[in-house]
C-alpha cells in the first residue's frame, strides 16, 4: 500500500516454461480513460520481458520477486541450484538479471525441497518436505534480505498448507493439517508467534502459532490400532526409493497380507502424507496393507526428483516403483500373489507398465483413466501439453517411447495376472480410448485366457465420477475386485 504497481503479463510456451512480462505503472494509470488524474499519470511505460530462466516461477513479495528455480541458474559467475527460492528487488530485475542483488531465501539439500510458500502481511511462511516429511519456516523480510524468525523442531509425517487471513494487513493465517490417520483440520494461527518456542508436534494446537482450532472432519475409518511407517527400497541404479506403509499393529510377515501398492511419478506431483479414508475403510480394516511410493517423477525432492524420470528416462519411475513392489516381498509383508497395484492417469500408465513387463510381480492391477497407447497419445484430447514430460509420439518413437507404451507391449506368449481398467465416457484429459483398446488387445491376443474387466462410467471427466455416489461406487468396485483377489476370502473369478 502507498507503493509502486507492478502489471504482470505471462504465456505459457511449454507445460514447464512461461515468459513474464512486468511494467511499473502509477496509480493514476488504474483510473478510467479521460479521468484527470490519469492524464497527469502521462503515458504508461512498456512491458519489459523478465530475463530470467523460461521454466522458473515468478511471484511478488513487496517490492521483492521471488524466484522458484526448476534448473540451475548460472548470473554473474554465481550459480543457483534447481529448488532454489531466490528473492531480487522489482527495479533491479526489470533491467535484467545481471547487477542484481540476489538473495538465497531457501536452497535444497539431497532430502530437503520446497513444496511451497505463502505469504502474510511481513512474513513468509515455507511449506518444506524433508524425506517426504513436512515443516513449516518463518522468515521475515528485513532490509530486502530474508531472515529464519522461527520452524517447527523437527519434520513431521503429515501434510500442510497455508494460507493468509488478509495479507494486506494482518499476519494471521488459515493453517490446514492432516495425516495418514488424522482427517483434516483447520486452524487459525498468527506467524508473529512463530518464535515462541516450537512443539514437538508440527502444527497442533501446542505449536506456539496455532492460536485455534476451528473445525475437523470427522474420522471416517478407525485408526486407533493403525501402524504408520516409512521405509525405502533400492532402486536398480541404486537410488533409495522411499515409501509408506500402512497396516494394523502386529501384522503378521507370513507374505499374506493383501496389500495394496500405490503411485504416481509423474509432473513433479508429490505424494505427502494426507488422510486415506477410502484406504483405511475399504483396505485397512480388513487387515490389509496400504503402501504409497514416492518414485522419482514426482516432487517429493523437488525438481531434480521429477527431471530423473523424464522422456527417456521414464524407465527410472517403473524401476522405483518395482523396487517397492520387491521390497514389500522380501520384507515378508506379501508375496506377488497377495500384492496388487493400483494408479490412475500417468499412474495408469505406470500400472500398465507393470501389468505387461512384471506380470510375476503382482497377482492384481487397477488401471485408472489411464495413458496407454504412446504412440498416438499426442493426437487425443489434451495430449500434445505433454510433451515436455513424456517426447513427442512422432519425433521420439523409434527414440524411447516404444518402451514404455503398454499397449504395444502386450505379449501373448506372457501371463498376465486379473486386471481391471476403469475410465469415464466423459473424460476430456485423457482420451478413454487408451483403456478401450487396450482391454480389446488383450481380449484378442489373449484369447480369453486372461482375466480382464472393464469399467466405463457414463460421467464424470477425468475424476471419472461425476459426484459422491458415483466416486463411492467406483472405489468399491475396484477395491472389492483386488480384495477378492488378492485375499484367501474369495476368488474375482466368482463374482
Amino acid at each position: 500500500r502507498g507503493g509502486g504497481v507492478y502489471e504482470f503479463q505471462y504465456r505459457s510456451k511449454t507445460f514447464y516454461t512461461s515468459t513474464y512480462s512486468v511494467r511499473k505503472i502509477e496509480n493514476g494509470h488504474l483510473l478510467k480513460l479521460g479521468d484527470p488524474d490519469r492524464i497527469d499519470a502521462g503515458p504508461e511505460p512498456e512491458f519489459v520481458t523478465l530475463d530470467v530462466p523460461e521454466d522458473a516461477g515468478v511471484a511478488m513479495y513487496k517490492d521483492l520477486a521471488l524466484l522458484s528455480l526448476r534448473t540451475d541458474w548460472t548470473v554473474d559467475g554465481t550459480t543457483y541450484t534447481a529448488g532454489s527460492l531466490l528473492s531480487v528487488r522489482y527495479d533491479q530485475l526489470i533491467t535484467g538479471s545481471v547487477g542484481c542483488s540476489y538473495d538465497v531465501v531457501f536452497e535444497p539439500d539431497e532430502n530437503t525441497s520446497l513444496e511451497g510458500y505463502s505469504c502474510t502481511k511481513n512474513y513468509l511462511i515455507l511449506n518444506t518436505i524433508s524425506s517426504v516429511k513436512s515443516r513449516l519456516i518463518f522468515l521475515r523480510v528485513r532490509d530486502d534480505k530474508f531472515e529464519m524468525e522461527g520452524a517447527d523442531a523437527a519434520p513431521t509425517i503429515r501434510s500442510v498448507s497455508c494460507s493468509p487471513l488478509d495479507a494486506e494487513s494482518s499476519d494471521a493465517f488459515w493453517l490446514t493439517t492432516s495425516s495418514f490417520g488424522q482427517p483434516p483440520a483447520l486452524y487459525l494461527a498468527d506467524a508473529e508467534r512463530c518464535g515462541a518456542g516450537v512443539g514437538d508436534s508440527g502444527p497442533l494446537p501446542e505449536s506456539p502459532y496455532v492460536t485455534d482450532r476451528v473445525k475437523s472432519l470427522p474420522d471416517q475409518y478407525d485408526a486407533s490400532d493403525l501402524e504408520v511407517s516409512q521405509r525405502f527400497a533400492t532402486s536398480k541404479d541404486g537410488t533409495k526409493v522411499p515409501y509408506f506403509l500402512l497396516c494394523k499393529k502386529g501384522v503378521k510377515l507370513d507374505g499374506n497380507t493383501p496389500t495394496l501398492l500405490y503411485g504416481y511419478g509423474g509432473f513433479e506431483i508429490s505424494l505427502t502424507p494426507g488422510y486415506k479414508a477410502a484406504a483405511g475403510k475399504t483396505w485397512i480394516e480388513r487387515g490389509g496393507a496400504y503402501v504409497e511410493a514416492n518414485i522419482r517423477g514426482g516432487g517429493e525432492f523437488g525438481p531434480a526428483w521429477h527431471q530423473a524420470a523424464l522422456k527417456e528416462n521414464r524407465n527410472k519411475a517403473f524401476e522405483d516403483f518395482v523396487a517397492v513392489g520387491e521390497d514389500l516381498c522380501q520384507y515378508g509383508l506379501c508375496s506377488p500373489a497377495t500384492l496388487g497395484c493400483r494408479g490412475g492417469s500417468n499412474g495408469g500408465l505406470l500400472v500398465g507398465m507393470m501389468l505387461v513387463t512384471r506380470p510375476d510381480l503382482f497377482g492384481a492391477v487397477h488401471c485408472a483413466v489411464p495413458l496407454l497407447d504412446m504412440r498416438r497419445f499426442h493426437t487425443l484430447l489434451a495430449g500434445a501439453s505433454w510433451a515436455a514430460e513424456y517426447g513427442s509420439g512422432e519425433e521420439d518413437w523409434e527414440k524411447f517411447l516404444s518402451k514404455y507404451s503398454p499397449y504395444h507391449l502386450i505379449d501373448e506368449k506372457k501371463e498376465y495376472p486379473p486386471v481391471i481398467f476403469t475410465t469415464s465416457t466423459r473424460d476430456d484429459r485423457v482420451h478413454p480410448a487408451h483403456a478401450r483398446k487396450m482391454v480389446k488387445k488383450l481380449e484378442d491376443v489373449g484369447g480369453g485366457r486372461w482375466l480382464v474387466y472393464y469399467y466405463e462410467n457414463m460421467e464424470g471427466g477425468h475424476g471419472g465420477a461425476a459426484d459422491s455416489k458415483q466416486q463411492a461406487f467406483m472405489n468399491t468396485l475396484a477395491t472389492d475386485f483386488l480384495w477378492d483377489t488378492l485375499s484367501r476370502e474369495g476368488n474375482a473369478g466368482d463374482n
